[in-house]
């Protein structure tokens, strides 16, 4: 069901495309060229009522969609799931015996040194 409505929107979007690239334009932003958007006057043409037809189409199949889409959740967010996911263990180098944690640690600074190397003047 899913799937033929896809389809029929993606034929609407495409249809809606080129019934809009054929309509001559009347020059001005929104419309303001002559009678359009702006004004009272509707356009009475038949390429503006195959617009408008198709428009609504595109809208009622994409709440369709969205409505779909919405039922099909599980009602559970993205973050439920990353955390229910198994983590993957990194491999380790390993360690020779008879050293400890501390052994593997950087040597401490001496006296006043800083811990980090300042830039040369």
């Amino acid at each position: 069901m899913e799937n033929v409505i896809l389809i029929v929107h993606l034929i609407l979007a495409l249809s809606l495309i080129g019934i809009v690239l054929l309509q001559r334009s009347e020059g001005g932003g929104l419309g303001m060229g002559g009678g359009g958007v702006m004004s009272g006057r509707s356009a009475a043409t038949a390429l503006g009522k195959v617009t408008w037809a198709l428009a609504i189409g595109f809208i009622i199949t994409s709440i369709t969609l969205t409505i779909l889409a919405a039922a099909n959740t599980e009602g559970a967010s993205v973050v439920d799931r990353i955390t229910d996911a198994p983590v993957p263990v990194a491999e380790t180098a390993p360690v020779e015996s008879g050293t400890t944690g501390e052994d593997l640690l950087p040597p401490a600074p001496v006296g006043n040194a800083p811990l980090v190397p300042q830039a040369a003047e």
